[in-house]
């Protein structure tokens, strides 16, 4: 019996990965190619990470660097100086701010950086810093909209996010079918995409740091993986039931205490190594520039920082709009501000920090560092040799956030296409995916999540795009009171 399940799991993972990853991925995730001249062969850029970086910079020139000149202001009103509790909503703008990063801060940040790292060298980390700058104004316009076109139903209920503001947005706009069609497509994709990156990743890599500190999970290999990823299912689903209020509220408390903990043993690890940052950062900024291994080795480098930053902070993606659009304001620009700190707290912050461990520590070019998650254990590790365990445990907890998060992200977008009545049927098959994105190959359940999260990219940027004149009127309006001191403060 026991060999008959454990052969089970293996024919349900090689399934997922020939019948349902391989053709999504020849749809969707078409690549550019780049000749190096012979040195290195081809070197490939996926569309949708370009998609995702002229999206970046075309915000951020049309806002007129919105990312930097708010920045002062956006944390005044994460503080709550600007909060009217007698706002429509659901949430606070601390709670949006903390149930969104809890989608974000996670294991991409953990795995994700080392992945990178392993892939494209310690190049990659100054890419996604840049990605992470530049993404901040992409995450203001998504979530300035996601508020702006909202939906409050006769019970206080918000429904918002690109489903809804590509098709209203569009359609004030006098693109009614073209809005209705990305609406659509958005949703399709953010389901996809909080059963995979959302959830099967986290899971998944979760598993893997856990495994390593349990024996008799590691011993028991596909039997291991598929209790532990029954019991992360069942806590899930403790949480999700009770929608976004109880998310906003788990992930208000959860959220800052995981990065504070992370935080702190990263800042100890570089304090025991901080005669090695300088030579760190030089590394770092040398190789983003190297062209030792030529053009295609350098655009390589790029590509790696730039797409696992889109995979972690999900700037331009359109997710983080669907928390966002309930937080409690009469002011949509102002949650759009809050939602800019997102990438700097999840990428520049918190990527940066990583990957400087991994650097300071030389974990990167260790033979026995592993890779992805085990490789930012083995770099905690040389400073703290307890450090994995404590890991561990932090990484089930960003998970589990990350899961919660992404759970009602999918939800709202299944409620959009198929009504409320079906929800709970949703949740089933997201806890089914909680389950089995432990079972599942790691390379599958990686490349699943990229397609769907990243994938989400296309409709999204494309609808903020064509929305972006009517922001800007916005937000030279929300600027110029602003300056004017007509918003009430409660210092």
């Amino acid at each position: 019996m026991y060999a008959q399940i454990q052969s089970a799991l293996v024919a349900l993972d090689s399934a997922f990965a020939n019948y349902i990853v391989a053709p999504i991925g020849s749809i969707l995730f078409f690549d550019l190619a780049f000749w190096d001249n012979g040195q290195t062969g081809e070197t490939v850029l996926p569309a949708v990470v370009l998609w995702l970086v002229l999206g970046a910079v075309y915000f951020t020139l049309q806002f007129r660097f919105i990312n930097f000149r708010a920045f002062g202001h956006a944390i005044d009103c994460v503080r709550g100086r600007y909060t009217d509790p007698d706002a429509a909503g659901e949430i606070s703008h601390f709670q949006a701010l903390s149930a969104a990063l809890s989608a974000t801060v996670g294991l991409g940040n953990i795995a994700g950086v080392a992945v990178a790292v392993g892939v494209g060298g310690p190049g990659a980390i100054f890419w996604m810093v840049l990605a992470g700058l530049l993404g901040m104004s992409s995450k203001f316009a998504e979530c300035s909209l996601g508020q702006k076109f909202r939906i409050i139903d006769d019970q206080g209920r918000v429904t918002g996010g690109p489903m809804i503001y590509l098709r209203d947005g569009l359609t004030q706009r006098g693109f009614p079918r073209l809005g209705i069609a990305l609406s659509g497509i958005f949703a399709v994709m953010c389901i996809g995409g909080s059963f995979a990156g959302g959830n099967m990743f986290q899971s998944n890599q979760s598993f893997a740091i856990v495994r390593d500190q349990i024996p008799w999970l590691a011993a028991n290999g596909e039997i291991g993986a598929a209790v532990f990823g029954l019991v992360m299912a069942s806590v899930v689903g403790l949480v999700i039931v009770g929608g976004i209020r109880r998310i906003g509220e788990v992930a208000g408390i959860l959220v800052p205490a995981m990065c504070l903990l992370y935080i702190l043993a990263g800042l100890g690890v570089l304090a025991v190594n901080f005669d090695q940052i300088p030579s760190a950062f030089a590394t770092i900024i040398g190789s983003a520039f190297s062209l030792e291994a030529g053009f295609g080795g350098f655009i390589g480098v790029l590509i790696q920082g730039f797409r696992r930053a889109a995979f972690s902070n999900e700037a331009g993606v359109g997710s983080a709009s669907i928390a966002h659009s309930a937080a409690r304001t009469q002011e949509p620009l102002r949650e759009g501000l809050v939602a800019l700190l997102e990438p700097f707290i999840d990428t520049v912050v918190v990527c940066t920090m990583t990957g400087l461990v991994i650097v300071v520590s030389g974990a990167y070019e260790h033979p026995d560092a592993g890779e992805s998650i085990a490789m930012t254990a083995f770099a905690f590790a040389t400073v703290f040799p307890w450090y994995p365990v404590v890991l561990s445990v932090t990484a089930v907890l960003f998970a589990f956030s990350t899961m919660i998060s992404w759970s009602y992200y999918g939800e709202k977008c299944w409620e959009h296409l198929f009504g409320q009545r079906s929800i709970f049927l949703y949740k089933m098959i997201f806890l089914f995916f909680c389950w089995a994105g432990a079972v599942f190959n790691a390379a599958s359940v990686l490349e699943f999540g990229d397609l769907m999260i990243l994938g989400m990219a296309f409709p999204n940027i494309l609808g903020v795009v064509l929305l972006t004149g009517p922001l800007k009127e916005d937000l030279k309006s929300y600027m110029g009171r602003l300056k004017a001191n007509e918003f009430p403060r409660h210092d």
